[in-house]
């Protein structure tokens, strides 16, 4: 990608050197975590994922983790700022062209674990967007299992994790996420059907950025792979199949490796809000 290296978004709210969760006497929940959960999530058919992200405080044993100007990450936290920056620019002109005024999300950088109005949820499960308080939630990390577990390497890769995850606080603002949560009440036999279409209508406004970042010239050639390949790596299928267990289309909750990809290739050949009917 073809980036600004620019100062911070005032959008940014790092909490990197705040109180961390450490789970299990200090032990702290790793990607390995991840597997666990998605094997339970299996097991029991629940989604353990969403549970570890659930309400209650920190847990006991917090500590400071790191100061925040830790350089060894500064420029991973310039990178993410000016990915959160243009997309929330497109966002806001796009708003604008249909007469609304665009709600910036904010983008909290944290370890190994972290509060929000949704509840607490440590690094094991992920980015993540909480319409409570509309943040975006990221540790840093991730970006570097998405490389080296998933093997998802590249910038735009980690850039259309962020651009998903902003893709949930579009849904949240203009009312999708809320009506698809009226649905799950209404039917909970649907529950992991609905979740996947929102997750794959957030892969496919991740790919309307995309498009209009391409227009701009911010796109390098294979960028655009690199972004389908992050979001192959991460399918239901893909993930349960790492974890050594049968893909089960009724665990899922994010789609298939092969919708994840068709959805985010919609959004970055079309550009357009339209294309993302997932519903």
């Amino acid at each position: 990608m073809r980036w600004t290296k620019a100062g911070r978004s005032k959008n940014l709210e790092d909490r990197r050197g705040a109180s961390g969760m450490r789970l299990g006497g200090g032990g702290k929940l790793g990607l390995g975590g991840l597997a666990i959960l998605l094997v339970l999530s299996v097991v029991f058919k629940q989604d353990f994922l969403s549970l570890a992200g659930g309400g209650g405080a920190l847990a006991p044993g917090a500590e400071a983790v790191a100061p925040l100007d830790d350089p060894a990450e500064e420029e991973m936290v310039r990178f993410v700022s000016f990915v959160l920056d243009d997309a929330q620019q497109v966002w806001a002109q796009v708003f604008a062209q249909e007469g609304s005024q665009y709600p910036p999300a904010t983008l909290v950088l944290f370890r190994e674990g972290v509060g929000s109005a949704c509840g607490s949820a440590s690094s094991a499960v992920g980015p993540f967007y909480c319409p409570g308080d509309q943040k975006v939630y990221i540790d840093l990390g991730f970006f570097t299992d998405l490389d080296r577990r998933f093997g998802a390497p590249g910038d735009f890769a980690q850039a259309y994790v962020l651009a998903h995850e902003l893709g949930h606080h579009i849904q949240h603002v203009v009312g999708t996420e809320a009506q698809m949560r009226q649905a799950q009440q209404r039917d909970p036999s649907r529950a992991n059907e609905l979740s996947v279409r929102l997750e794959l209508q957030a892969d496919c406004l991740a790919g309307v950025w995309g498009y209009y970042a391409a227009q701009r010239g911010v796109l390098e050639p294979g960028d655009a792979e690199e972004g389908l390949a992050a979001a192959a790596a991460i399918g239901d299928d893909r993930l349960m199949r790492g974890a050594g267990q049968r893909a089960n289309p009724e665990s899922f909750t994010h789609g298939t490796s092969a919708q994840r990809v068709e959805w985010f290739r919609r959004g970055l050949n079309s550009g357009r809000i339209d294309a993302c009917q997932t519903f």
